[in-house]
């Protein structure tokens, strides 16, 4: 069974300061809610600096997952639609595609952007992202070649 875990923190602000809170996202897969040691003291994991932000923060106990794999459960998150209203099944399949989010899509991200927050993102995306080559044109295929072609620099 696939645990998928969201665990969001409010970093060193008052819930009543003037300020506003600074806000991470930190979404996994497979990860249970007993393996981490700032809900389980006894997790097999420790993982100081991030006992440390949960300290200082707002942790979330009573998560759910609108669906059992990746990509739905991504495409949820940043824009807040159930998967199911996208006509497409499956997981993205790699560099070239699928662009799920609409771009006229509210997210989360551009929501936070319309309050005067800096966004950025870390990791496993791949749900409205366009990747390039070296010679900056854009990777509209899958499969090993397409993610050679990714320049990462």
């Amino acid at each position: 069974m696939q645990y998928i875990f969201l665990f969001t923190v409010l970093l060193s602000h008052s819930l009543f300061s003037q300020e506003k809170p600074n806000i991470i996202f930190i979404l996994t897969d497979d990860l249970g809610y007993g393996d981490l040691s700032c809900y389980n003291e006894q997790s097999k994991v420790q993982i100081p600096h991030l006992d440390n932000l949960a300290a200082q923060g707002v942790r979330f106990t009573d998560g759910h997952s609108p669906s059992t794999i990746c990509t739905p459960s991504r495409y949820s998150l940043m824009s807040g639609r159930m998967p199911f209203r996208l006509n497409y099944k499956g997981v993205f399949s790699g560099a070239g595609g699928p662009y799920l989010i609409e771009e006229d899509r509210l997210t989360v991200a551009s929501m936070l952007k319309q309050q005067g927050y800096s966004t950025a993102m870390f990791g496993k995306w791949h749900i409205d992202m366009t990747l390039y080559d070296k010679d900056g044109k854009a990777i509209h295929r899958n499969g090993l070649q397409a993610a050679k072609r990714i320049d990462f620099t």
